[in-house]
């Protein structure tokens, strides 16, 4: 009797072993097919990255239209054109059999302007592989390496390479395998691609509005952004909003000489400079009356905000920081509320090209990030009220000669509004979904993300199309994003691919 018991453990453990065992080939087999695919679709890659994409140049951006409509279609995905005032959106679906709902996946084809000069390479336009050197310096070798036996820790450099024309190609890769595989997704796919992305999406609002019948959806996936500081596969449920003010003060009618006239001419320059000066304390900490009014954090939250695997040492290091502002108790508190940030300012000239001047004018250009709690009209109104509670006259353009001589000081004040925050809860269905897809992909949950720091243009479809998004960030964290030698780290794009794959192939 005991060795029948023994017989029969011993064949129902070989089941459950070779069970496993079968499984686990299975899975090598279904990653060795998305790994065929993501390296086959380098070229498809190269070819979009050479498309120059400024989305102020509209002939450019109806070549990447053009070349997304033909990616789409060679996908079985039906594609439309959604008109807008400017250049369209373009929204690709594809159906599925017996589906009950519909899934909206937003992905970004525009980029930032580019600085020829400030490349290391022949053009931002001509992807360039390159691996590090002993010097610790990024040196091309021949892309078509690739192909043969890539090193994940190589990097394709180019303009969009992670912002975010390497996720757009990325997904399209992960459809090849999954048609290839012969999976079919429970859910209807639908793909809206912005073209208008770096410009703030202006016309997107109207749009999503205009088409709210052709973009309905369940829920909405972001394929957009950068991973956790740590590289690991992370969701975002939630990213803060934008939006912008001009602020120029005005002094003499022309530049004029700082010896003739200093001591006497009141210089626009370090007017502006107390102005801003006098919106912060030394920490960092808007002390603008009411500002952070509405956003409180719960021991809850702080506490969830607490799982997240930061290093503010590795931060620190990164950004090149001793220290860092005072805005919450960590980097991920900081995140939660609304910012107050210079983002460029002109008076006259600097290095070589300064001269002994007196600036007639000086501009600033300042973005507030907003959080879910934040109004932005009543931010803007609270900026601008400090202004003249500094005994600014505000101005609709140039101060008129009448303005001139009445008011001492004297400033002109503009304000604009992109989009809004958005959050969604960790146990939503989109986010049980994506975790489930990514915890397979890669044998672990992801980490999640409450808030993420920068902003991209989803509240419009969230608050019009009433459904909830997540974003799902592949890329490396240090990409240099709309800055000189933007790239993407080979292995970051090829898991890529796997995650997307994952999540086209789970059941909803």
């Amino acid at each position: 009797m005991k060795l029948s018991i023994r017989i029969k453990s011993f064949l129902t453990l070989a089941i459950i072993c070779s069970a496993l065992t079968s499984i686990a080939q299975k899975k090598k087999n279904q990653d060795d097919l998305i790994q065929k695919h993501a390296i086959e679709s380098f070229k498809d890659l190269y070819a979009l990255l050479s498309i120059p994409n400024d989305a102020h140049h509209p002939k450019d951006i109806e070549k990447n239209i053009q070349w997304c409509e033909d990616a789409f279609a060679k996908r079985g995905f039906v594609t439309t054109r959604l008109e807008t005032a400017t250049v369209p959106l373009l929204l690709a679906e594809r159906k599925a059999k017996k589906a009950t709902k519909t899934v909206l996946v937003y992905l970004q084809i525009d980029g930032q302007p580019v600085d020829t000069s400030k490349w290391f390479q022949e053009s931002p336009w001509r992807p360039t592989l390159k691996e590090k050197n002993t010097s610790g310096d990024w040196k091309a070798i021949n892309y078509e390496r690739l192909y043969e036996n890539y090193n994940p820790d190589w990097r394709i450099f180019a303009r969009s390479a992670s912002d975010a024309k390497g996720p757009a190609v990325a997904f399209l890769a992960s459809l090849d395998a999954m048609i290839e595989t012969k999976a079919e997704p429970n859910y209807n796919i639908k793909v809206i691609m912005d073209f208008e992305e770096e410009l703030g999406s202006p016309r997107l609002p109207a749009a999503v509005t205009k088409y709210k019948k052709e973009l309905a959806s369940d829920m909405f996936i972001i394929f957009d952004g950068p991973r956790h500081v740590s590289n690991a596969p992370t969701l975002s449920f939630g990213a803060r909003g934008i939006c912008e003010i001009t602020i120029t003060t005005y002094g003499p009618r022309q530049p004029v000489h700082s010896g003739n006239y200093g001591n006497y001419t009141p210089n626009p320059a370090m007017r502006l400079s107390q102005l801003l000066a006098s919106m912060k304390d030394e920490e960092g900490r808007v002390i603008i009356p009411g500002y952070y009014d509405g956003t409180t954090l719960t021991n809850d939250e702080k506490e969830t905000l607490k799982l997240v695997p930061d290093s503010e040492e590795e931060i620190n290091k990164f950004l090149g920081i001793a220290e860092a502002d005072k805005i919450g108790e960590n980097f991920q508190e900081s995140l939660q509320y609304p910012t107050l940030n210079i983002r460029g300012l002109d008076a006259l000239y600097v290095g070589e090209n300064a001269r002994t001047l007196i600036p007639a004018q000086a501009t600033a250009e300042i973005d507030i990030r907003l959080v879910p709690t934040s109004d932005p009209e009543r931010l803007i109104e609270l900026v601008k009220k400090h202004i003249e509670s500094k005994g600014y006259h505000l101005t609709k353009g140039e101060p008129t000669e009448e303005e001139r001589m009445k008011y001492p000081r004297i400033a002109f004040f503009n304000s604009s509004i992109s989009y809004l925050a958005f959050q969604t809860p960790f146990d939503s269905e989109v986010g049980l979904w994506l975790s489930r897809a990514m915890t397979k992909a890669f044998g672990k949950e992801p980490i999640k993300i409450r808030t993420a720091g920068g902003s991209i243009p989803i509240s419009p479809f969230v608050i019009t199309l009433g459904i909830p998004a997540v974003a799902v960030p592949t890329v490396n964290a240090d990409n240099n994003q709309h800055a000189p030698n933007e790239n993407i780290r080979v292995g970051n794009y090829m898991e890529a691919v796997k995650a997307f794959y994952y999540i086209l192939t789970e059941k909803l």
